[in-house]
């Protein structure tokens, strides 16, 4: 089972090898990281995926929050979610296929970001599959993919707003919209 963690940390050095370090000790691989600043000063948003059990999943949330420099942690496997990744490609690009990786590009919504006169460089904002279909296509299209830089997972949870949230937003300690729903269906009359 997949689980994406989303870490409040404070921002300090040594954080992220404290985090890395507890990973290890539980013997759980990080299948992405993604770190950099929140909306709160002084503290950093970390979103981790790692695939383990359900019960590894507790353990491994209860253990963060163990850790000093770890402020909030949110699980938010199985929740709707918005995820994306970044992914810079450079290519090969001579004069005879410039436009077919133009068109390329094009067709999967990417960017052409850097060219030059023997290569480009394609920017492509996704989820992880359209990146990895990019990928393929390039491949089997023969162009030589000289190198591949591709940030974590950053995700965000759809719609849920936590009360912190809502004072933000103006609404004070207002309920999230669901619940409000929610009750006004309960109160009405049958």
């Amino acid at each position: 089972m997949l689980h994406t963690f989303v870490s409040y940390v404070e921002d300090r050095p040594g954080v992220l090898t404290r985090v890395a370090s507890l990973f290890r000790r539980l013997n759980i691989n990080i299948i992405s990281v993604t770190v950099g600043h929140s909306e709160r000063a002084g503290l950093s948003r970390m979103t981790l995926v790692c695939e383990a059990s359900a019960e590894a999943g507790h353990r491994i949330r209860a253990s963060l929050y163990k850790l000093e420099n770890v402020i909030e942690v949110d699980d938010i496997a199985g929740a709707p979610t918005v995820t994306r990744e970044l992914a810079l490609i450079k290519v090969t690009a001579t004069r005879h296929n410039r436009s077919a990786i133009f068109e390329l590009a094009e067709v999967f919504r990417a960017r052409i970001v850097d060219l030059t006169a023997e290569s480009l460089m394609i920017e492509m904002t996704g989820v992880e599959s359209k990146i990895e279909g990019l990928i393929q296509v390039l491949i089997d299209s023969e162009h030589e993919i000289l190198e591949i830089c591709r940030s974590g997972k950053m995700t965000m949870r759809r719609g849920h707003h936590t009360s912190r949230v809502l004072k933000a937003m103006g609404t004070g300690d207002a309920e999230p919209p669901e619940q409000e729903a929610a009750q006004e269906a309960d109160a009405e009359p049958e």
